[in-house]
């Protein structure tokens, strides 16, 4: 069994937000995952989604894009993003696709690793960081913390963490994100949310105090899937 993990798929199938005004990193930015999904994924694999799932506004709206997340082989954890406007009740949400996890303040068994995760949020130090983002970002903290101290009650020691947003500003200063993945010893974790050349400089990569972080942004991967184990 292998893990990959992919963010920002952005899908839109009702045709409201077509991605290739985004430039030539989006055109027919779908069918091309399809393509490298189908390539390299099989039925007994993770795929874990990092957040920015769908442009719908309601969950009825965000059904044809689910329903082609829930086609593709693999088991798919999905992560809240910042534009998952639809995201409503986890136990709902569970119900959808027997493919498909939403992942909040838990974790899910791939195999033997968890998987952890929440949607993160702008951290301190950001330009554009306000007193409102402060409680935003505490409570993805805590969200954060849920997740992994559960797997780790569960006995796991293999933890694979998913953010949507970077886990740092883009001076890559500590955050409350790094100290618990430090904390709790995760080994890789993934995030999407940059765009864009210019910016793909910002997110954090690499190893940082023994965790491996990875930029997984659609565009960045050109498309593909990362695997990650």
């Amino acid at each position: 069994m292998s893990i990959f993990a992919v963010a920002d798929l952005h899908l839109s199938f009702s045709g409201e937000k077509p991605m290739d005004v985004f430039g030539a990193a989006w055109v027919n930015h779908a069918e091309r995952l399809k393509e490298h999904w189908l390539r390299d994924v099989r039925e007994g694999d993770t795929v874990i989604i990092a957040g920015d799932n769908s442009w719908a506004l309601k969950l009825q709206e965000a059904e044809l894009d689910l329903e082609w997340i829930a086609d593709l082989p693999g088991k798919k954890i999905l992560i809240k993003g910042n534009h998952d406007l639809w995201w409503n009740s986890v136990s709902k949400l569970n119900q959808f696709h027997p493919s498909m996890y939403f992942l909040q303040n838990t974790f899910y068994d791939a195999g033997g690793v968890a998987i952890c995760g929440s949607r993160g949020w702008l951290s301190p130090g950001d330009d554009e960081y306000t007193a409102h983002d402060e409680k935003i970002y505490k409570r993805e903290l805590m969200r954060l913390e849920a997740s992994l101290k559960a797997a780790r009650e569960a006995g796991f020691d293999d933890i694979i963490a998913a953010l949507h947003f970077p886990p740092t500003n883009k001076r890559k200063e500590e955050s409350g994100f790094t100290g618990l993945m430090r904390a709790y010893g995760v080994k890789i974790a993934v995030y999407g949310h940059l765009h864009g050349d210019e910016v793909f400089a910002n997110g954090l990569k690499g190893f940082h105090y023994g965790t491996e972080y990875k930029l997984v942004s659609l565009d960045y991967l050109h498309c593909e899937l990362l695997k990650l184990a």
